[in-house]
């Protein structure tokens, strides 16, 4: 398979939850799994085009995703069908469980956007994060992604954000 190839790997699904539902699942290739951080790569699997304003998601992006089992975030780099990185998208998550040939994450509304040279880099979502009732039912787990937010955006401002990727 080719860096950046969208053509996922039968058997390997990607499964985002949030608010104990299931959000979308997806078809992935998996890349690595060192028993702490996996990788895996798939094609957009959004319905049409998702455009933020300061970046679109859309039919031919890939995504090469990063997730842990011990940290509360992904991290997943977008490139165009061509190649072009646009960025990475990171999720503010609990973290992740491989139970067979089943990622679960569940999405804790948090997120970070950081372009591709770096001079971008936004939190997204502490609204949602805000109105989702996590602090209240979940304390704990509300500090740990205010606490994954925060140690995302420091990486990403940080000159070795991709070293966290290697």
């Amino acid at each position: 398979m080719s860096a950046n190839s969208a053509e996922p790997a039968a058997g390997l699904s990607v499964v985002l939850v949030k608010a104990g539902r299931t959000k979308i699942r997806y078809a992935a290739a998996l890349l690595h799994d060192d028993g702490t951080r996996l990788a895996v790569r798939a094609p957009w699997a959004g319905d049409g085009v998702r455009d933020f304003g300061f970046v679109r998601f859309e039919a031919g992006d890939v995504f090469t995703e990063y997730y842990w089992r011990d940290r509360w975030y992904a991290v997943k780099e977008v490139r165009t069908a061509a190649g072009v990185l646009k960025g990475w998208y990171c999720d503010v998550t609990r973290p992740a469980v491989l139970t067979g040939t089943e990622l679960v994450v569940e999405d804790l509304d948090l997120d970070l956007w950081r372009s591709a040279d770096g001079t971008d880099v936004r939190r997204l979502d502490e609204d949602e994060f805000a109105g989702s009732g996590l602090a209240d039912r979940d304390p704990g787990a509300a500090a740990a992604a205010v606490a994954a937010l925060d140690e995302l955006e420091r990486l990403a401002l940080g000159e070795d954000f991709t070293d966290l990727l290697a």
